[in-house]
């Protein structure tokens, strides 16, 4: 995948090895075979542990006894200094509530370089690409090409290229995965059925590939795009359903630099700035995405009122951003984003993890898995509930494995665990938190705890192989 990078001068510049333009110190790369060692910054991971290392002015005398150079690489190693760098983003996004969109996407290219990139859509979010390009640093852009989208945004992507000089990184859908969807259901089933599978398949995922090689990424997300969905997007935060380049929870940072812009303001900039927009904005659309999911709107409507017209309207997200839905409007949405209601007036939670190459089991199911001592083959199950934001995140990559293991010899299942079975799960099968993944080996009574946060399937499948 290309890199696109630009700087103040418009000059894209292919691959990592780059001078930033007007910066205070030039960047210095050392290429030590097929590594690299740079020295420009590197993302403030909330989650993990960074090296400092001092510099040792003095080169040591060369020794060729063992013992000279075991003191040497202990007087070298007294030079490092482990310290604990926890950014809290919490309070970064206070800090800069009041601040403009240009200083926020200043903060987020400074702090994180080439880890860092933004989602555009082809739409008013073209504001982000002006900004990154006032900053004067070089900045990435990556797309989401559905194989849906309106041939005017196609068009649009071309012009937004010539007009930055830059190459957009685009992500395509898994094409087996669209043609079996179509194939079982049809071009439009999202309109019976809702929109969150066919988006899954066709944003989702890609979404989710691109942003494992980054370590933050930078949206055009706005609190008055949706009363329902958007209304207290922060500035920045830790990306709460994504996972970034380092793998599990809080390895991804979001940065929302217009989160607190009038839509108005945003267009009033594109205006000033002379900046070359989507022509289907002049046909009356505003949130534009994939053309038979999206249509204009009327005035004084939401913009998102366009986009999956025919659902609730706090269904009005692909997945992309379902973060933004609070828990207890997101236990209100079933798996197709419409609300379910039982006859009591209560809310159901839909489920989740839906394949034919998993199985549900009952709470005497996995009793009676637990108790065996000799299986006939061993099991990975999850324990989940549906309206956990962290199962809903590895729902593909879960679902992933269960498929590259069917007829493997492994059964995937999983075990509803909140309500009245969350105690039992408790004492019975080491849950925590969710979601748990446990595996049962063939021939062993005490199923294994998966100890990592990294879900992806790479990862659930290195720890399936080890232990089969």
């Amino acid at each position: 995948m290309a890199l696109a990078f630009t700087s103040s001068s418009s000059t894209a510049i292919s691959g990592s090895n780059f001078a930033r333009s007007g910066a205070s110190h030039e960047l210095k790369v050392l290429q030590i075979g097929s590594f690299r060692v740079s020295d420009r910054p590197r993302a403030s991971n909330p989650s993990h542990r960074r090296l400092s290392v001092k510099a040792v002015n003095a080169e040591p005398k060369r020794s060729d006894s063992v013992a000279s150079l075991a003191a040497i690489a202990l007087a070298a190693s007294a030079e490092l200094e482990e310290r604990v760098e926890v950014e809290d983003y919490g309070q970064l996004a206070k800090e800069l509530d009041n601040a403009s969109p240009l200083e926020i996407m200043d903060k987020a290219l400074e702090k994180f370089g080439n880890d860092i990139a933004i989602a555009f859509s082809g739409a008013e979010d073209v504001a982000l690409i002006e900004y990154a390009h006032l900053t004067g640093r070089p900045f990435r852009v990556f797309s989401l090409d559905t194989g849906r989208l309106n041939p005017e945004t196609y068009q649009f992507f071309d012009k937004v290229e010539k007009h930055y000089g830059i190459r957009i990184e685009y992500m395509f859908p898994d094409a087996v995965e669209v043609q079996a969807l179509v194939r079982n259901k049809g071009l439009f089933s999202f309109y019976e059925d809702g929109h969150q599978e066919c988006c899954r398949v066709r944003k989702v995922r890609p979404l989710r590939r691109a942003l494992k090689g980054l370590r933050a990424w930078i949206t055009g997300q706005r609190k008055d795009q949706s009363p329902g969905t958007r209304s207290e997007i922060p500035v920045v935060q830790v990306d709460p359903v994504f996972e970034g380049l380092d793998g599990g929870v809080g390895s991804l940072v979001k940065w929302n630099p217009v989160a607190n812009v009038d839509g108005k303001d945003i267009w009033n900039f594109l205006r000033a700035m002379n900046i070359p927009v989507n022509s289907l904005h002049l046909q009356g659309y505003v949130s534009i995405g994939c053309e038979p999911c999206t249509r204009p709107v009327l005035p004084g409507q939401p913009e998102r009122e366009g986009r999956w017209w025919w659902e609730d309207a706090k269904a009005k997200e692909c997945g992309l951003h379902k973060g933004n839905l609070k828990q207890d409007d997101a236990a209100q949405l079933n798996g197709n984003g419409n609300g379910a209601v039982k006859a009591n007036g209560t809310a159901t939670v839909p489920d989740i993890f839906n394949s034919q190459n998993l199985i549900t089991l009952s709470r005497t199911g996995i009793e009676n898995l637990a108790k065996l001592e000799d299986r006939k083959e061993p099991w990975i199950v999850v324990l989940y509930a549906p309206w956990c934001q962290f199962c809903q995140a590895m729902e593909g990559s879960y679902v992933d494995l269960a498929e590259k293991l069917a007829g493997s010899g492994v059964k995937v299942g999983k075990f509803r665990a909140d309500g009245e079975q969350k105690e039992f799960a408790k004492q019975e099968l080491q849950l925590g938190s969710f979601p748990t993944i446990l595996f049962f080996p063939k021939h062993s009574s005490s199923p294994i705890k998966y100890p990592s946060e990294k879900r992806d399937v790479d990862s659930l499948m290195a720890f399936v192989n080890a232990l089969r």
